[in-house]
This record gives structure tokens, C-alpha cells and sequence, in this order.
């Protein structure tokens, strides 16, 4: 996912936060989720409420900086890297569905940014990073459901 799958805001963390934050304040987003240990601890930071969090406490391949999080519901899955496990797909599903989830991967959370998208309901906003760059904003709509579904099922076709 090197191609960023929306708008990408490039800066530092306090500047693209603010903008996060000035964008969901304006589109008031029906769920908001954050995919990453980085974003999610930089927006909870910033006193952002997101929905769903998913993490795997790791940044850049290395021990991720504890940060608080609370939420109703806390989930637990696998997921190796490169993968998108069909266990980790539901329970994303669920948190989604749900909110006031956190879910901690055991593995990689990267490729959880797909099943975000596809389990999500129009209008929401999904977050990730982008290192070293900034941040990625994907507006959930049936087009980008469409474009994420066929880049699923070209992942499917190479494995």
C-alpha cells in the first residue's frame, strides 16, 4: 500500500492532526477508524474520540510507544504481515460495527486498513500512515468499496 488509497496530508504529526481533526469536526464522519500505533496514539494525543483503533504495538518495525486507550470493547486477533486473515477480517467487522473498539494485533495491522474500509459504513473516514509522510484520509463511499474489493481480489489471485 505504498500508493496512498486516499488523500494524503503530508507534515508533521501536530499539523496533520489538527487538519484531521478540522475535517472530521466538518464532515462529522459516521464512524472514524484508525489503522496504526503511530496515528492512533498521535489523534488520542490530540483528544481526538475515534471508533475503532487497531494496532499491533509495533512502529516501524520496532516496540510501539505505549499510549491510553480506552474502549466498551477491546478485541484480540492474528494477523501474520502481507496478510489479511479471515479471523481478523470479522473481528474488524464486529469492532466496526460495535465502536467503541480497540483491536490489538498479533502480527500485522497494515493490510487491516482493507477489511476497515470494506466493513465501514458510507461516510466514514479511515486513517492510516503513511511514514515518514504524514497521514492517509480514505472516505468511505460505494466507489472506493468497489476500487478496495478489486484490489482484494487481486491479492487473492497472487497468493
Amino acid at each position: 500500500m505504498k500508493q496512498p488509497l486516499g488523500e494524503l496530508i503530508a507534515g508533521t504529526p501536530a499539523d496533520c492532526n489538527r487538519i484531521l481533526n478540522e475535517i472530521v469536526t466538518k464532515e462529522k464522519p459516521t464512524r472514524l477508524i484508525l489503522v496504526g500505533d503511530t496515528v492512533s496514539r498521535n489523534a488520542i494525543q490530540m483528544q481526538m474520540r475515534p471508533d475503532v483503533i487497531i494496532v499491533d504495538n509495533m512502529e516501524k518495525r520496532e516496540k510501539a510507544a505505549q499510549f491510553d486507550y480506552t474502549a466498551e470493547h477491546i478485541f484480540r486477533t492474528q494477523n501474520p504481515a502481507g496478510t489479511i486473515e479471515s479471523g481478523a477480517w470479522r473481528i474488524i467487522d464486529e469492532a466496526v460495527q460495535k465502536g467503541n473498539s480497540v483491536v490489538v494485533v498479533d502480527g500485522e495491522e497494515d493490510l487491516l486498513t482493507l477489511p476497515a474500509i470494506l466493513s465501514s459504513p458510507d461516510k466514514s473516514l479511515v486513517v492510516y500512515g503513511q511514514p515518514s509522510v504524514g497521514i492517509v484520509l480514505v472516505r468511505v463511499t460505494p466507489e472506493k468499496k468497489k476500487d478496495v474489493t478489486k484490489l482484494v481480489e487481486e491479492m487473492e489471485k497472487k497468493s
